[in-house]
């Protein structure tokens, strides 16, 4: 880790001197004042903003919550809730972490990228999304942390520099293609396609749905059939993946309006006759599922950090309204119907804040297996849901209200309980891989 930390700290100057003081940050920790063999302390109360006190993380995990904490301080739940009745993309906000250098911090260091782990990435998907800004936030930069691991991974390297540079500069967005209308999470059988066209560009056609930010994007990653499903021995085969030029001129890019989150667009996405350069292919032609596959585990961590930031931003709220509403003369967070709720909720968020920091170490180990990655999903959607529903019922009337910015945080927190995998798939998942159980679909 000391290697990639000193990494991280030539990223850029500003960033570079947040880390070089981190022993000036962590000597704030319980844990170095008390020395390591001390008992451990309950850290900061839940309704401290932001608090950085959980002993269980690392240094530079640590170093990473200091600094997001600063820029979102930045961004109020005011700005947030604006952005959100004005339908407009929070273009300051990624331009805020692009000047940091905080766009590449998983991308290698040779393209701008800081090269830590998913495990401070995570750090940083929650430390957004608790800030108040949740999904709309989190989603605005999401892309940026796990979404071209495909072309780490499998690109050359002069695709690596044509597109890894521009995007951690900020000076390019990019929007995910998979999912599709007839389709839905029966990936391998989407129906868009790409015919070659010559040996320099192949020609797209079909639709795409649940696109988001593609109407502020200007590359898109998708996966297109390239081999007819009834030529290829297995359903995985036959696809392969594009990082292209978005063309408004030959794909029409509809908003879809709705519940929450409408600061950050959402899309379907109709094209014919799209010609793309036959150089904007990611490694081989019909091995792009098993591509896509390989960022799959970091994205299941990262969105459930990510809802992890909601419910710990709706506890604070709850438990800081809980203690200052006075009726019948007394705080309602006296009465344990009040109390007992929110307590159950921080438990659980915690429980579920531990079994995702450790699939997130078990990612960057090595481990490829999904068991821990889509469990601690599970475990912080369904955490995060509970505790952002019962921090609209401890406000009551006022919870309805978005002044309060709690009801904002209930109509996102929808966001991670459904996507990028619902629960019930990783219930299906848990059976037959760990518990060993015959397939039910």
């Amino acid at each position: 880790m000391a290697a990639l930390v000193q990494s991280f700290t030539q990223r850029s100057s500003r960033l570079g001197s947040v880390l070089r003081n981190r022993s000036i940050l962590c000597s704030s920790h319980p844990l170095e004042r008390q020395g390591r063999n001390s008992a451990r302390h309950i850290h900061a109360r839940a309704t401290e903003y932001l608090q950085n006190n959980d002993v269980d993380l690392t240094d530079s995990q640590r170093t990473v919550r200091d600094a997001i904490s600063k820029i979102c301080s930045q961004y109020t739940d005011e700005y947030w809730l604006k952005q959100e009745e004005i339908k407009k993309f929070p273009a300051e906000f990624h331009r805020t972490l692009a000047q940091d250098g905080w766009l590449g911090i998983c991308m290698p260091q040779q393209y701008g990228g800081s090269e830590l782990g998913i495990a401070e990435a995570a750090v940083m998907m929650q430390t957004i999304s608790e800030s108040g800004g949740g999904m709309t936030a989190a989603s605005a930069v999401h892309m940026n942390i796990f979404g071209l691991e495909p072309v780490v991974k499998f690109g050359t390297d002069e695709q690596k520099k044509r597109w890894l540079e521009p995007l951690v500069a900020g000076k390019e967005r990019a929007c995910f293609g998979v999912t599709e209308p007839n389709t839905g999470l029966d990936t391998l059988k989407l129906q868009s396609q790409a015919k070659k066209n010559g040996d320099h560009e192949y020609i797209l056609s079909g639709q795409k749905i649940w696109i988001s930010t593609a109407q502020n994007a200007q590359k898109i990653l998708i996966l297109v059939r390239t081999t007819p499903l009834d030529q290829v021995q297995k359903p995985s085969q036959g696809l392969s993946l594009f990082y292209t030029d978005i063309n408004p001129s030959v794909v029409e890019i509809t908003e879809i309006p709705k519940m929450g989150r409408a600061a950050v667009d959402t899309n379907t996405l109709f094209f014919d006759d799209w010609r793309v350069p036959a150089s904007d292919m990611v490694g081989k032609e019909n091995e792009g599922f098993k591509m896509i596959m390989h960022g799959m585990n970091a994205e299941r961590i990262l969105i459930g950090a990510e809802a992890l930031g909601l419910g710990y931003a709706a506890l604070r709220k709850a438990a800081i309204y809980a203690g200052e509403r006075i009726v019948f003369g007394r705080a309602i967070g006296k009465n344990q119907a009040i109390q007992h709720p929110l307590a159950d909720s921080w438990m659980k968020l915690e429980a579920a804040r531990l079994m995702l920091y450790h699939a997130a170490r078990m990612y960057d180990q090595g481990y490829a297996a999904g068991e821990y990655a889509n469990a601690a999903k599970y475990l912080a959607a369904e955490a995060a849901f509970e505790s952002c529903e019962r921090a609209v019922m401890t406000h009551g009337g006022m919870g309805y209200a978005k002044e309060y910015h709690v009801e904002r945080y209930l109509r996102e927190v929808f966001i991670p309980r459904i996507a990028p995998v619902s629960r019930e798939m990783i219930c299906n998942y848990i059976g037959e891989r760990v518990l060993g159980l015959p397939r039910s679909y």
